[in-house]
C-alpha cells in the first residue's frame, strides 16, 4: 500500500521495482529500479523536523527489503539504503542512518543512528548503533556495536560472506522482475 504522510509527500517507486501488496510505504519514500520489497515491510517517512521538513527514505537500485522489515526515522532525518544491499527478514533500520552499497543486514538485526559503509555484513540478531562501521566489516550474529565499541576487534568480511551477500541480492533482483511480470495475476 502506498500512502501519503501528513505533509502530503507520496512514495515514488520505480516501474522496475516490486512492492508486495501487503507492504506499506508512507510519505517521502524513494524506491529505485529493480528493488524487491517483501511482504509486510513497513517504510515510513512521516515524522517531520521542527520546521516541518521530511528527508527521504531512499532505497537504492537492486536492493531488497525482505519480509517484515521496518524502516523509519526520527524527526524527519534521512535514511539511505545503498544499491545491491539486502535487509533481511524482520530487521529494523531506524534513522538517521546510512547503509552503503553491497551491504547485508541479517535477520532481526537493528541498525540505529549510524553509518554502515560499503560491503559490510551484519549477521543475524545484531545491534549496531551510534557509530560508523568502516568498509568491509563483518559483524557476527548476536553482536552489539555501540559508539564505544573497539572496532579493532571486529574482523573484515570474508570472501564467503561476500559471496553469500551477492547471491541474496541477485536472487531478489530476479524476484522483483518475476513478481512484476505476474503482478496483475493476483
Amino acid at each position: 500500500m502506498l500512502r501519503p504522510n501528513p505533509r502530503g509527500d507520496f512514495p515514488v517507486v520505480s516501474e522496475s521495482a516490486f512492492v508486495d501488496p501487503t507492504a506499506i510505504l508512507c510519505g517521502h519514500v524513494i524506491v529505485e529500479g529493480d528493488v524487491f520489497i517483501g511482504p509486510y515491510a513497513v517504510i515510513r517517512a512521516d515524522e517531520s523536523d521542527e520546521n516541518g521538513h521530511v528527508e527521504p527514505i531512499r532505497i537504492g537500485s537492486g536492493s531488497n527489503i525482505q519480509d517484515g522489515v521496518v524502516i523509519h526515522s526520527k524527526d524527519g532525518a534521512a535514511v539511505t539504503i545503498g544499491s545491491c544491499t539486502s535487509i533481511a527478514h524482520r530487521s529494523i533500520i531506524h534513522g538517521p542512518c546510512t547503509v552503503g552499497d553491497e551491504v547485508f543486514i541479517g535477520f532481526n538485526s537493528v541498525i540505529f543512528n549510524c553509518t554502515v559503509e560499503r560491503g559490510c555484513v551484519v549477521r543475524h540478531n545484531s545491534v549496531v548503533e551510534d557509530c560508523v562501521l568502516p568498509t568491509g566489516f563483518y559483524i557476527p550474529s548476536t553482536t552489539t556495536i555501540h559508539s564505544n565499541t573497539d572496532l579493532l576487534t571486529i574482523p573484515q568480511v570474508t570472501q564467503d560472506a561476500t559471496a553469500f551477500s551477492e547471491s541474496v541480492a541477485e536472487m531478489n533482483v530476479s524476484l522483483a522482475r518475476s513478481y512484476r511480470r505476474i503482478a496483475n495475476e493476483f
